[in-house]
C-alpha cells in the first residue's frame, strides 16, 4: 500500500510526518532538510529522534558533506549499512553520536530540481532494499510538491 502524506501546513505537522515515516520504516531517527539556494546549504525543517548535542551540527549542512549532503550532491540515495563502523568518509565523525547504524538519505526532488533531503536511521546495522529506497524517494517527491515551492 502506498504511503500517503497528510496535509502539512505547520512545523508540528512536519514532526508528526517524520514520526510516521520513521515508524513506517522501523527507524529511530528521521530528518527533513530544505535546500537554501543562496548558500547551497541544507537547512533543518524537522527532525525526529536526534540527540540535542547533534542539533547544532545538522541545522545547516553544506551540499556534499555528510550523508544528507552526499545525497543532495549525487541526487541519489546514500545508504550506510552501519554508520558506527563506516570508514567511507561519507558520514561525519559526530554522526556516530546519534547511535544510528543503518541509515538512508534521499534527495527531495521537484522534477529535476533539488529541494532538500529526507533521511532515516535504524538502531541496528541494515541494508535498505531497493523497494525501501524507492518508497523513500516517492515520499520525498511528495514532500517536494507539498513543502518546497518552486522558485
Amino acid at each position: 500500500m502506498p504511503f500517503s502524506l497528510p496535509p502539512l501546513p505547520t512545523t508540528e505537522d512536519w514532526s508528526e510526518f517524520l514520526n510516521s515515516v520513521a515508524g513506517d520504516f522501523d527507524c529511530i531517527t528521521a530528518t527533513l532538510h530544505r535546500l537554501d539556494p543562496a548558500d547551497q546549504h541544507l537547512k533543518m525543517v524537522a527532525y525526529q529522534g536526534i540527540p540535542p548535542q547533534i542539533m547544532p551540527m545538522i541545522q545547516s549542512i553544506p551540499v556534499g558533506k555528510g550523508i544528507a549532503g552526499a545525497a543532495a550532491e549525487r541526487l541519489a540515495p546514500v545508504e550506510l549499512c552501519n554508520l558506527q563502523t563506516d570508514t567511507s568518509g561519507v558520514a561525519k565523525p559526530d554522526a556516530k553520536q546519534t547511535k544510528v547504524q543503518g541509515s538512508l538519505a534521499v534527495p527531495v526532488m521537484d522534477g529535476d530540481r533539488l529541494c532538500g533531503t529526507l533521511g532515516i536511521g535504524k538502531v541496528v546495522p541494515y541494508d535498505f532494499s531497493e523497494a525501501e529506497k524507492a518508497k523513500l524517494m516517492e515520499i520525498a517527491a511528495d514532500v517536494a510538491a507539498r513543502l518546497l515551492p518552486a522558485v
